[in-house]
This record gives C-alpha cells, structure tokens and sequence, in this order.
C-alpha cells in the first residue's frame, strides 16, 4: 500500500520481524523500530533497474506534494488523512482468500474477515464498530458505484460492504479517506470513506495467466486478458478459488468474471464495465474461549452445525470522465442484480437463515470548473433505486419454518446533491468547503406484522469545512470540522416484533426517526525530514448527537450521543529505491455510548490499541529480481463485556506476521507466502456474551504459492 504522504511508495518494507509474538507492546515497538533501522543499514545498496516486462514491481513515483496544496478533486487534496493503495502495492501483500487484506497496512484500520465464507469485508476505523464486522459506517465507493447494502438481511445488519466480487487484478488503486471530509459522498459516511477505482486495459495492464495453491485447501486460477482494439481497451478478468475451511465443516467455492471496455472521445474518457460474481460457502461459526482453554478443539464446529450461504451479484456499470485534468463533466449510470444468503447457527438444530434479493440501480453526474490556478469547484447530484426483498427466518434442521425474525418488501429510493469546492488564498494556503443534501423516500412492506407496514421520509444536511497550510516546504498541517450520516435501517422504522409466523397482528411504527449525524473534527501535519523519513499523525473528535437507539422493545428512537476520540501516527522511511520501512500506531482514547441502557455496558468493542509496521527489500538475484516483504499487526485492549451483571474484560491480544517473497524472471513471477498468527487461539473477531467470550479461530501458520507468466 501507499503511504497517505505524497512521494512515499510503501511497498518496499516488510522483511524485519522474526520477533517473539508475545512481546508486551513497547518491547514490540523496539523491536520494529531496530529491525527495521537494522535492515535498512545491511540493504543500503544502489539503485537497481528493473528488468523488463515486470510491470507488477513497484517503482518510485514522483511527489505527489502538489497535489496536497493545489486546489483540486482528488481524494489527496483533501485536507484529512488519506491512504492511497496502487494495483502495484496490491501484489506484495497476501491477500489469500480475503479480500479484507487489501486494508492491512492502512493506519488505525481494523480489516479482517470473519473466516465463515463470503459474509461481508470487516473495516473499523476510528472506533467505529456498530454493524461489527461487515464495514458498515464506511461509504465504500468503485467506479461511482456505491458498495453499502442499505438494510441487509443476509447476516450483516445495516450498510455492510460485500467485496468478495473482486479480486486484485481488476482494481487500479484505492483511497482510503479518514473522517467525512469529503461530500461527494453521502450514506454511511461518518467514519470516512473508501474510493475504489479499477483498472483499464491496453498498454497500462499485461496480460498473465496465474496459479496459486494455499494452506487449507486453497487453490485458485486467474486469468487476465488485456488488449487494444484500435480506440477501445478491453480488460477482462477471470477468477476461480475454492477453499477448505481450517476449522472443520468450513469452505468456500467462488467464482469472478469482470469484463471492462475503456475508450477516449475527445475530452472525456467512457467506459462500460460488466461483472458476475458467484459464491458458496460454508462456516463453522464462533467456539467459547473458555471451552477452549479447557480442552475443545479449535477446529471444532459451533453447536457441531456449520453455518451456509450462497451469493450472486450481476452488475453493468458506465461511467464518464474529464481525459485532461479535473475540468469537465463526469456521470456514472448502474444497474445491478444483487442476491445473498447467510444462515447462522443458533443452536445444536437451529440456523437464523438470512436473505437479500434486491435490484439496484442508480446514476451520478455533475461538473467540474477549474478557476485559474488558485480555485476548483465541483457540483453535482446522485441517486439509488434499491428494490426487493429483505427477510431473517428460522431454520430447523437445515428445513425452513414458519416462523420469521422478520420479513420486509423493501422500495427504497435515495437521492442527495453535492458541492464542494477549494480555493487557495495563498501559495501556501488552501480553504476546503462542501455540503450535501441526501432525502431518503422509502416505502416498506412488511409481511410478518403488516400493520407496521408504512412510508418514511427523512432528510438531512452534513457540511463540511477544511484547510491546509503549507507552514514550510516539508511541513503541512491540516484541519477539517465536517458532519457525515447514516440512514435508518428499514427495521428500526418498521419494527417486526419477536420470532413468529407471518401475517401476525399488531405491530410498532417509528416514522420520526432522523437520519443518524456525526460531527468529526480533525488536526493532523505531514512532514519530510532529511534521510528519506517521513512523519504523520492526526488528532480526532467525532460527536453522535443523535445515534438511533433500541428504548424499548421495537422502540427506535434517535437519541444522544455517542463519542469517539483518537490519534494516529504513521513513520515512513526511504532511504534509497531498494529499502523501505513504516511503522504506524493507532490510538482509541474514548469509544463509548453516553447514555447506555440500564444494566448495559457503555464502552465500543474496539480496539484501544492498533500497531502497524513493515519493510521491503529488493535486490538483484541471479538473472532477475527479488522482492522480500515483511509485515506486523498487533491490536489490543479491545473491551468486552461478559456475565450478569456484565463485567468488563479485555480481548486477548492479537498477533498476525505476514511474508512474502516475489521473484520476477523474464516473463514469469513466482512468489511465496506465509502468515503467522501464533497466539493459541488466535483471532481478530471475536464477540462478549454472558457465558464468556466467543471467538472463530483462525490457523497459527498458513502458506502459499504463486506462478503467474505474462504475456
């Protein structure tokens, strides 16, 4: 991944960390910072060409530190943090069958998986927790297209992110954005949010054939295909992975295709994209830490009743945009057929069987004026369609009953309007300002109490405030005031009562809900200092006025408030072209509800702690060229609560080791992997209930390889 600070490629890291797991963390933070200074000194060797035709090793990019100060729509000129992420960081990392890993070296961000199939792509940053484990709260964005599923029943409450539908090969880069800053985007957006955009064919994209085999079961092939037809670029993309679970009862078979067409007419760059993404899994749930300890084995099945799920997803996507510069009019138009299923075990006989059926279609246009070299502007507007069926039901045996957790026609239609613009006053000084305004107009069926069934109408406006100064040549601070929202979810308007057959009477209405809205505050410098280091942090304040709230039994009401605070702190080092390093830390200081229910606990499951750190070596070898990479993840203090009355605890904490190795000879790249998570029982979700904690354990030790040839 990228550094969030211009010029810094961090890709080159990651080889430094044979270091004992159970270190406390500041004898962690030494050890990575020696290891780190150590390899650096021993790899301090000349610049090394690169050999042709390996247009997946990362080289050295230009500074970017203009993009920061110039008046501009990039997710970069932002005054916020931001973490740019490349196609060409993508290939050091292990992603295995988590697309979630695509995060992993991004600052203060929780990414993970759950392990129990394609359920959803875990984001937490700046302890925000509230849909657990499946990136609710984050406006995850590719192409244009907005990824949140508003309402879900697949088994991931409200706004989770489904990604699994792509794979490495198709994505050109990745901007992860701290706060709501920005106000092209609307609906989830109060942590901040993820720009996805993906790749084109032609000259920028080889063409290659890949093989890889991992621990567990893990094979996959792909296939990318890329060409030029005289003004047309295609792209196309095939993906097959299956994989057996490390606990028993687990798998996962899955299948991706994406197709992109890309072509310039004048000034503007059109292209129209296509994907298909199937999948079928199976997941064998959560296990008792403290079973554990007492002697279950870790690979056991929860209830001895694994969990299933199947997904499809069909999308066609066309967008436009400026080919010179930021000036001009850009619009996206979607469509997609969107189908999903998890069932969860509940007991030794029992699933609660999720599932979504939803088409969705959506567009976004708008324009850009560039005013001379002091002054952007961009205004514009956007709108989803979101129809089908929303419902949770009780499995017995693997057999539907006739009882249902809920059960909801769903004809959702959201629409807002944006403008944001910068204008630098000075050389060294540049003001950032927007607002949006986003209506949601939604009529919901719903077929277990019909008498809750109803229309709902919100609005809301979120601004939005910002500046950067350029205080010397290598130190910019930064600070933003800025609101972000979440809507309601269709059962917190339309409340469906407790497990029962359809049709029942009775049935609770909360229409006045408002749109949930926080108020973030951030401060934050960049800085350069002499011997290719470079040095970030950022301070944060978000405030929840109006957090929707369960009162009462299928009460909602919108009621304050919830509080976040934080800082984070990201080192970069880059002495030469050959050796890189990074070192990040992320700090929780309040994560709480302020008006908790009587008997509830106040604090967010979240982790206090977050550490980051890792380098990369390349070098000659032979007749090509080596790349060795090395990362580490440490979180801890993560609170949770447990017994009745509940009691506070922490999770244990957690460690994960990732290494790579690629070696690029002539038109072939071989590459080996291992992650290491080496702490009994290990595992980065888990959940507190009154009998102890409950985790889904993941393997100590796991590999891979690769073979990729390009042509």
């Amino acid at each position: 991944m990228s550094s969030p600070y211009p010029g810094v490629s961090t890709l080159h890291f990651r080889r430094c960390f044979p270091q004992p797991p159970a270190l406390p963390l500041p004898l962690l933070t030494r050890a990575v910072l020696l290891g780190c200074a150590a390899g650096g000194s021993a790899f301090a060797a000349a610049d090394l060409p690169a050999p042709a035709g390996e247009t997946q090793v990362v080289e050295i990019r230009a500074s970017k530190d203009d993009e920061r100060s110039a008046a501009g729509t990039s997710a970069r000129a932002l005054p916020g943090t931001v973490t740019t992420i490349t196609a060409e960081d993508l290939a050091t990392l292990n992603l295995g069958r988590d697309i979630s890993n695509i995060f992993r070296r991004v600052p203060g961000v929780v990414a993970n998986n759950i392990d129990q199939g394609d359920t959803g792509n875990g984001f937490r940053m700046r302890g925000f927790a509230t849909q657990g484990t499946h990136g609710a709260d984050t406006a995850i964005s590719i192409d244009g297209v907005p990824q949140n599923i508003p309402s879900s029943q697949g088994g991931a409450g409200h706004g989770p992110a489904f990604l699994e539908w792509m794979t490495a090969d198709m994505i050109d880069a990745i901007d992860v954005v701290k706060g709501p800053v920005s106000a092209l985007y609307g609906d989830q957006n109060r942590a901040g949010s993820v720009i996805i955009t993906t790749r084109e064919g032609g000259a920028a994209t080889p063409s290659s054939a890949a093989l890889t085999l991992e621990s567990h079961g893990g094979r996959r092939g792909s296939l990318t295909l890329s060409s030029e037809y005289g003004n047309v670029r295609s792209l196309l993309v095939a993906d097959r992975y299956r994989s057996d679970g490390f606990r028993h009862g687990g798998g996962n078979d899955r299948e991706n295709l994406f197709w992109k067409l890309s072509t310039t007419i004048g000034d503007g760059i059109y292209s129209l994209r296509a994907s298909y993404y199937r999948s079928d899994y199976a997941g064998a749930g959560y296990l008792s830490l403290p079973a554990m300890q007492a002697g279950l084995d870790p690979h056991s099945v929860q209830y001895n009743l694994p969990g299933f799920g199947d997904a499809h997803r069909t999308s066609l996507v066309f967008n436009r945009a400026p080919a010179r510069g930021q000036a001009g009019w850009f619009a996206t138009l979607y469509a997609e057929d969107f189908e999903r299923s998890r069932a969860i075990t509940t007991s030794t006989t029992q699933h609660t069987f999720g599932y979504d059926e939803r088409t969705i279609g959506g567009a976004r246009a708008g324009n850009t004026w560039v005013i001379g070299e002091s002054a952007v502007l961009t205004v514009g507007a956007d709108t989803r369609k979101d129809r089908g069926d929303a419902l949770r039901r009780q499995y017995h045996l693997r057999q539907p009953t006739a009882n249902y957790v809920n059960n909801q026609h769903l004809d959702l239609l959201a629409y807002g309007a944006f403008v944001q613009g910068q204008y630098r006053v000075l050389p060294t000084l540049k003001l950032h300002a927007g607002a949006r305004y986003d209506r949601f107009d939604y009529e919901i069926a719903n077929r277990k109490l019909p008498a809750a069934s109803t229309a709902y109408r919100g609005s809301v406006v979120t601004p939005k405030y910002g500046a950067i100064w350029t205080v010397l040549p290598d130190l910019e601070l930064f600070a933003n005031v800025a609101q972000g929202l979440r809507s309601p979810a269709a059962e917190q308007i339309s409340s469906s009562g407790s497990l029962g057959p359809l049709g029942a009477k009775s049935g609770r209405i909360n229409p006045d809900i408002d749109p949930s809205k926080v108020r973030s505050h951030d401060a934050g410098f960049n800085a350069r200092v002499a011997g290719g280091w470079r040095i970030s942090g950022a301070l944060y304040a978000i405030e929840n006025d109006d957090e929707i709230v369960n009162s009462a039994p299928d009460v909602f009401v919108s009621s304050g408030r919830t509080t976040r605070r934080g800082l984070e702190m990201d080192v970069r080092y880059q002495p030469t072209s050959t050796f890189s390093a990074y070192l990040s830390y992320g700090r929780i200081l309040r994560a709480r509800l302020d008006n908790p229910a009587p008997g509830a606990g106040a604090l967010l499951s979240v982790p206090a702690h977050t550490w980051k750190a890792g380098a990369q070596h390349r070098s000659a070898a032979g007749a090509g060229k080596l790349a060795v990479n090395g990362d580490v993840y440490v979180s801890a203090r993560n609170p949770y609560y447990t017994g009745t009355p509940p009691v506070q605890r922490d999770m244990p904490t957690f460690v994960r080791y990732d290494l790579k190795a690629t070696y690029d000879i002539g038109k072939f790249q071989g590459a080996l992997s291992a992650t290491l998570q080496p702490h009994q029982f290990a595992s980065d979700i888990a959940y507190g209930t009154a009998a102890g904690l409950v985790v889904s354990t993941v393997p100590r030790a796991q590999g891979g390889a690769s073979l990729r040839y390009f042509f």
